[in-house]
């Protein structure tokens, strides 16, 4: 009895080690047409509805504070750029490991998705100004992002040829996952790219642009010849910062934008006549003042750059207090930014700091969206945190033991009065310059008080006294330079300040957790 020959095994389309390369690929095409469908529907809803915005938003307000300042000593102001590219890149790692899960269960890879997607959602409602159509982006996108999941992953799962009825020798089918694939890169660019495009619908850069600022009733005082000694020392801080160059420190990813006509800031709380103003309202008041104005950041470490002055222009803050009647039990103002953030302020700070203001306008042009267009507080002598709410659209008058503010919630100071400090511009830390006599100068600042005397150290001489640029206003910094004959080799600079109320910069070194940093900023450098 004879046998006929079997006809040799059909080859599989597609390896173990190479399916799971697919699979994991496909999961990351479908976070892809995720985002993208997501960022479609936030064009429509609002940008900070996007889930990459709202979840980033979250991790923001769960970090540890520890872990904030490690990320803005790290990335200054880039910290948010960070955070965003950090977020994408675990959004990525997720997306591998849910098409790798989809490859076994279609049905675990499909609930992955919709995991994230009810994350998204979750943190987009819950935000300060979240409403229920927040959720849409994220809910949306993972409805798009499983629906490509499960398409990308049929041709993983085709059968092989010469498989058995049951088709139970998976192969793949590399034309239909090329195809599904660029369907899928193709989903993603035009639901990205034209949310993102649509989401200019936003924009108020026009409307910012075409703000007329009023000529104020009480400008800031003149400068003295020779105010600004930045031309003529290399490496000096000017005096005024450009509104480019200031620093930004907020929790806002994606700064509110507030058309002017839509402005409103509303008081609350303890007045005894609480009024709603217009942006027209404040424009049109008859006490607009203009004040130069030196802002710090809690965050500044010793030496660092987290301040910068401006010449502001608004509304003096302790006549809009009076006017509406506030309250003497008032000890606190809870100051609210159009996306929820809340800025305790102290009220006695308020009415009693003579330059006290809500500004709306910077450097002689509308403030930029991202210092707080159209309106922003600022209160001199005090930490931002406490004094320069920006995008204010509500003033609660209140008291400190009914209410937390966002960072006072986070275990900051409640109050945050700026200490006296000083900084070396040049020369730079760790630079090497030719021996003989270079220039060393920075900038002191006291808000509200003044810089008296500035003293600068070199290895272990005696203290000497720097010149000053002469002095303007107390609320604005002041530049110090002190010519020295270097000898050639290593150097240890050291400068210390006296406020004009006689208090003398502490050496005493302190993190910027939970009042300011403290100490003598100290430098090395070396002369060749």
């Amino acid at each position: 009895m004879t046998t006929s020959p079997q006809p040799p095994a059909a080859p599989r389309s597609g390896s173990g080690r190479g399916r799971r390369g697919l699979a994991a690929l496909a999961g990351l095409l479908a976070a892809a047409v995720a985002l993208g469908v997501a960022e479609l529907v936030a064009a429509l809803v609002g940008p900070a509805s996007s889930p990459v915005i709202a979840v980033g938003d979250a991790v923001i307000t769960l970090t540890p504070e520890p872990v904030k300042a490690f990320a803005i000593r790290t990335f200054g102001e880039n910290d948010k750029i960070a955070l965003v590219v950090g977020t994408l890149l675990i959004v990525a790692l997720y997306a591998l490991v849910i098409g790798l899960t989809g490859l076994r269960s279609r049905r675990l890879g499909a609930l992955g998705i919709a995991l994230f997607g009810l994350v998204g959602a979750i943190a987009a409602v819950t935000r300060p100004a979240g409403g229920p159509l927040d959720a849409l982006p994220s809910l949306l996108g993972a409805a798009a992002g499983v629906a490509a999941l499960l398409a990308l992953l049929r041709p993983l799962t085709a059968p092989a040829p010469g498989a058995g009825p049951r088709g139970d020798a998976p192969g793949v089918d590399r034309r239909r996952f090329v195809l599904a694939g660029g369907a899928a890169l193709g989903a993603a660019a035009v639901a990205g790219g034209g949310g993102r495009l649509l989401q200019r619908r936003f924009d108020v850069s026009g409307d910012r642009a075409a703000l007329a600022l009023p000529a104020p009733a009480s400008r800031a005082a003149a400068l003295p010849a020779g105010a600004d000694l930045a031309a003529e020392i290399d490496g000096l801080t000017p005096l005024f910062t450009a509104n480019r160059d200031f620093y930004r420190v907020d929790t806002a990813i994606s700064v509110p934008r507030i058309r002017s006509a839509d402005y409103r800031l509303e008081m609350a709380g303890m007045f005894d006549t609480p009024r709603r103003y217009t942006l027209d309202d404040l424009l049109g008041r008859d006490d607009v003042i203009e004040r130069d104005v030196t802002l710090t950041c809690v965050s500044n470490e010793v030496g660092g750059r987290l301040a910068g002055t401006a010449r502001w222009l608004g509304v003096p803050l302790g006549a809009l207090l009076e006017e509406n009647g506030i309250r003497r039990r008032s000890d606190q103002l809870l100051c609210r930014s159009a996306d929820g953030m809340t800025i305790g302020a102290p009220t006695r700070n308020a009415l009693e700091t003579e330059d006290a203001m809500l500004a709306f306008g910077m450097n002689g042009e509308p403030l930029p969206v991202e210092h707080g267009f159209p309106v922003r507080m600022l209160i001199p002598g005090l930490y931002g945190y406490v004094s320069a709410c920006k995008w204010l659209v509500r003033i609660e008058a209140t008291t400190f033991d009914a209410v937390d503010a966002y960072w006072v919630e986070r275990d900051w100071a409640a109050e945050g009065p700026i200490k006296v400090a000083s900084r070396i511009d040049t020369p730079a830390p760790l630079r090497q310059f030719p021996a003989g006599r270079r220039a060393i100068a920075g900038v002191a600042w006291a808000q509200t008080r003044g810089i008296a005397s500035v003293e600068v150290r070199v290895d272990d001489e005696d203290w000497a006294r720097a010149e000053l640029s002469p002095e303007v206003d107390a609320d604005l910094w002041r530049q110090w330079v002190l010519p020295y004959d270097f000898a050639p080799g290593r150097h240890s600079i050291t400068v210390r300040a006296t406020g004009a109320d006689g208090e003398v910069q502490t050496e005493q070194r302190a993190a910027p957790f939970p009042d300011g940093s403290s100490g003598w900023h100290t430098v090395q450098v070396v002369a060749g």
